[in-house]
């Protein structure tokens, strides 16, 4: 059922790169008609679809999709919200080249703008996109296009959500200066702790079992020596800046969630230390996704692929919500 907010506002999105529908759920909340949403992991698309049923799906590359076909079946829109691919921008994707091709799918954006016309974009991606060889002629097109654009770098747990994910932003508006600042909505920050279940509901395994691997357990001795008898969290791939690369507290947001199985959770019982993985509604939760939000498709792997690619919706509806209010 379509929001009423969304009716008396007028204003009518599109979901470029969607995935399972962040930016679509940021925009839903900050009283946005999202109409369509385009991508072309079939898997992602069935989550965004069971999440917002009233919009049209299409699950396609978007570099074979026609413009005007699409505009006739979505009519007039006056926002694009598009987080294009970022595996080659990030430095997650470690000593691999970067695939020139999944970068440049970036211009899909101005793509669509230019025929479709919105009076806003909001982008979305690494801040390594800033380095790109090609970032200043994605830029250049915007502007070409009538576009003022309002470059920030900001960090969810500023904004409600326990995770430390530090992004870039383009907000463009063609009829005013977006805000050169976002400010954070004055919320408190949020820790990991609040969303970890350290009440048992899911199965921990001893340290020292056999076939652990032992760069963990190496891990797992440095990080008890810093919290001793309290629980902590193991990290995998990376370091995080922070000196500590191979654990952190509970007592602070939740480092950035990426597409792998990366955090486990360590804590003392009678038997000695044990651990577990996060499981995906904690790693939901740490996204800033409500419970009733569903991801009921993929295997568990999958759906922490899904959440890793995702945006975080609360610091993506105080974006709109200040964009909106030039309006």
């Amino acid at each position: 059922m379509t929001d009423r907010n969304s009716i008396s506002r007028g204003i009518r999105a599109i979901d470029l790169f969607c995935g399972i529908g962040g930016n679509s759920l940021a925009a839903r909340q900050a009283g946005i008609e999202v109409v369509a949403g385009f991508d072309k992991w079939e898997l992602a698309t069935k989550v965004y679809k069971e999440n917002f049923p009233d919009a049209i799906v299409f699950n396609q590359c978007l570099e074979k999709i026609s413009i005007s076909p699409v505009k006739k079946k979505i009519g007039e829109i006056d926002l694009i919200l598009a987080s294009p691919e970022c595996t080659s921008h990030s430095i997650a994707r470690g000593n691999r080249a970067p695939n020139q091709d999944s970068m440049s799918l970036a211009f899909q954006v101005t793509r669509f703008s230019k025929h479709l016309q919105p009076r806003w974009i909001l982008i979305e991606n690494v801040t390594q996109m800033a380095e790109w060889d090609q970032y200043g002629e994605f830029k250049k097109g915007l502007l070409q296009q009538g576009y003022h654009i309002s470059e920030q770098e900001l960090i969810a747990s500023d904004f409600g959500v326990p995770q430390s994910r530090k992004r870039l932003f383009l907000l463009c508006d063609k009829e005013a200066t977006p805000p050169d600042i976002v400010p954070p909505p004055g919320v408190r920050k949020r820790s990991a702790k609040e969303i970890v279940n350290l009440n048992g509901t899911y199965t921990f395994t001893p340290l020292f079992k056999e076939g652990r691997a032992k760069k963990t357990i190496e891990r797992a001795k440095s990080g008890m020596e810093v919290f001793k008898e309290d629980p902590f969290l193991l990290v995998y791939y990376g370091s995080g800046g922070t000196g500590n690369g191979g654990f952190q507290s509970l007592d602070v947001p939740l480092r950035t969630i990426t597409t792998l199985d990366r955090f486990a959770l360590l804590k003392q019982s009678e038997e000695g230390p044990v651990m577990r993985m996060l499981q995906v509604p904690e790693l939901q939760a740490a996204m800033g996704f409500p419970v009733d939000f569903k991801i009921n498709h993929g295997t568990r792997r999958d759906r922490i692929h899904m959440l890793g690619n995702a945006v975080c919706p609360p610091l993506i509806q105080t974006i709109l919500e200040q964009m909106l209010r030039l309006s």
